[in-house]
C-alpha cells in the first residue's frame, strides 16, 4: 500500500483525535443525568441499526457478481431497490405516524433482517423481493428512528439545544465509527475467515436482531397524529399541505434532497473518478478515510452546535465548499494529464481528487447532525415521518435516474451536475435564513407581548 493512504489515514486520524480531546466547557452542552441515560441508550440502538446497514453496503455488488449477474441485471436490482424506497417505503414510513414511531423500528429490523435472509438464494426474483424490502427498510431507518427520538425528547421535557447533542454523537458514532469498524468486521468475515460474500449480511441480522430486543424492552411508544378518523391519504394530503404552506419546509425539502442526491451519486462515481484506467486502489483503505472525514465533520458540527451557531447560516457555508470540492475531478481533467497505462497505482490527479472527496465527507459529516436540527425545528410533531419520507421520494427519483444513465454521460459531467446541484443548496440555504430571520420575534416584540404581573397591579382603595 502506497505511504500516501497511510499518511492519510493517519492525519485523518489525529485530527478527529485532537478535536475530541481538546473539547473545552464551551465545546460541550451541560446535560443532566437522566438526559445521558436517554441519549446513550438511542446511540447504542442506532449504531446497531447503522452497523445492520454498513455491513451490507460493500458486498451488495460483489454479493451479486459471484452469483453471476451482469451491470445491467444488477443495475436493474439497485434502481429497485431504491424504487421501493420511493414508493412503498414512503407508504410504510408515514405509518409510523399513526401506527407508532417504535413499532415502526422494529419493522425496519424485521424487514432488514428478511432482506438479508434473500441474499442466501441465488435466483434473480428473490434477490428482487430482498431488494425491494431493503428499499422499505432504508426509508424507515431515515425517518422513523429520528421521529421516535424527537418526540421521545419533547415528551420527557429535556432543553431542545441537547437534541444536537444526540444528533452529532449518532453520526460520529453511527455514521463514522461504526462504518469503519463494519468495514473492517466485513473484510474479516470475507477474507480472513473466507466465510464468503453472505457473511456480512449474517452479521448485519445479529446486530439488527441484538437493536430490535434493546428497542422491545427499553423504549416507549410515541405518536404522530394516531386519531382514528385520519387514512393514509389524509395524512398524505396534510402533510403535501403542510409543505406548500410552509416555505421553510418546502426549502428544507429541497436542500435535503439536492444533498442527498448528490452525496449518493458521489458514492457510485468515486471509484471510477480514482481508477479510470483501473488503476489498483485500496477502497477498503479509502473509504475508511472518508468515514474519518465524516467523523471530523460531525465533530466539527457538534462544536458549533454547542456554542449555538446558527445552523441556518454556517450551512450556507458548508454547501459552497462541498460543491467546490465536487468540482475537483473536472479541474484535474484540464490541468493534470491523465495516465494512459492501465493497471498502475493512482495518478496525480487521483491523489488531489481523494483530499477533495475528504473534504466532501467532512461537509457530509456537518450536514447530517444540521439537517436534523433544521428539521426539529420546522417539521410538525403531527406528521414528522411523512413529511420526512416525502422529502426522499425526488431524491430516489434522481438516484434512479442516474443509475440508469450513468455510462450514458461522462463521469465529468455527473461530478458537475452535483456540484451544481450543491451551490443551489447553498442559494436555497441563504432563503431560508432570510425567512427565519424575518419571522423571528424582535426583541420589542417580545416585551410587547410579555403579559404584566398581577402583583404588579395597583390595588384598589
Amino acid at each position: 500500500m502506497e505511504i500516501f493512504y497511510i499518511l492519510l489515514f493517519g492525519a485523518m486520524a489525529a485530527v478527529v483525535a485532537a478535536l475530541e480531546l481538546s473539547k473545552t466547557s464551551k465545546d460541550r452542552i451541560t446535560t443532566s443525568s437522566a438526559f445521558t441515560s436517554f441519549k446513550n441508550n438511542y446511540l447504542l440502538v442506532y449504531s446497531l441499526m447503522m452497523a445492520g446497514d454498513w455491513l451490507q453496503g460493500p458486498y451488495v455488488y460483489y454479493l451479486y457478481t459471484t452469483y453471476g449477474f451482469g451491470k445491467g441485471e444488477i443495475g436493474q436490482l439497485f434502481i429497485a431497490g431504491f424504487g421501493s424506497s420511493m414508493l412503498f417505503g414512503t407508504i410504510v414510513g408515514s405509518l409510523a405516524d399513526k401506527q407508532g414511531r417504535k413499532r415502526a423500528c422494529v419493522t425496519y429490523c424485521i424487514t432488514y433482517i428478511l432482506s438479508c435472509m434473500t441474499k442466501h438464494s441465488p435466483q434473480y426474483k428473490i434477490l428482487m423481493v430482498g431488494r425491494i424490502l431493503g428499499g422499505i427498510a432504508t426509508s424507515l431507518l431515515f425517518s422513523a428512528f429520528e421521529s421516535w427520538l424527537v418526540a421521545e425528547h419533547n415528551k420527557k421535557g429535556f432543553e431542545q439545544q441537547w437534541l444536537s447533542v444526540t444528533f452529532s454523537k449518532a453520526i460520529f458514532f453511527g455514521n463514522g465509527l461504526v462504518a469503519i469498524l463494519s468495514g473492517l468486521l466485513g473484510n474479516f468475515l470475507v477474507d480472513t475467515f473466507g466465510l464468503g460474500a453472505v457473511a456480512p449480511f449474517d452479521a448485519a441480522s445479529c446486530f439488527l436482531i441484538i437493536g430490535m430486543i434493546i428497542i422491545l424492552t427499553s423504549w416507549g411508544e410515541n405518536f404522530g397524529d394516531s386519531s382514528e378518523n385520519k387514512d393514509l391519504l389524509t395524512q398524505f394530503k396534510g402533510a403535501a399541505v403542510a409543505i406548500a404552506s410552509d416555505e421553510k419546509i418546502a426549502l428544507l425539502g429541497a436542500i435535503q434532497s439536492l444533498f442527498e442526491g448528490s452525496m449518493y451519486t458521489f458514492v457510485f462515481l468515486w471509484t471510477p473518478a480514482l481508477s479510470p484506467n483501473d488503476e489498483e486502489i485500496p477502497h477498503g483503505f479509502i473509504f475508511a478515510t472518508f468515514m474519518l472525514a465524516s467523523m471530523l465533520g460531525s465533530s466539527i458540527a457538534s462544536r458549533l452546535l454547542a456554542r449555538s451557531a446558527k445552523v441556518e447560516s454556517y450551512m450556507q457555508i458548508v454547501f459552497t465548499i462541498s460543491s467546490a470540492s465536487l468540482m475537483l475531478p473536472i479541474v484535474t481533467s484540464f490541468l493534470v494529464a491523465p495516465s494512459k497505462v492501465k493497471g498502475e497505482g493512482m495518478s496525480f490527479g487521483g491523489y488531489i481528487q481523494v483530499l477533495g472527496f475528504c473534504v466532501f465527507e467532512a461537509c457530509v459529516g456537518i450536514f447530517w447532525p444540521s439537517i436534523m436540527k433544521m428539521r426539529s425545528q420546522y417539521i410538525p410533531e403531527e406528521a414528522r415521518s411523512t413529511i420526512m419520507n416525502f422529502f426522499r421520494i425526488p431524491l430516489n427519483i434522481f438516484v434512479c435516474i442516474v443509475l440508469y444513465n450513468v455510462e450514458a454521460f461522462p463521469i465529468t459531467v455527473m461530478f458537475g451536475m452535483c456540484s451544481i446541484f450543491l451551490f443551489v443548496a447553498s442559494i436555497l440555504q441563504r432563503r431560508l435564513l432570510v425567512i427565519a430571520e424575518s419571522q423571528k420575534p424582535k426583541p420589542q416584540d417580545w416585551t410587547a407581548m410579555k403579559e404584566r404581573d398581577p402583583e404588579d397591579e395597583p390595588l384598589n382603595a
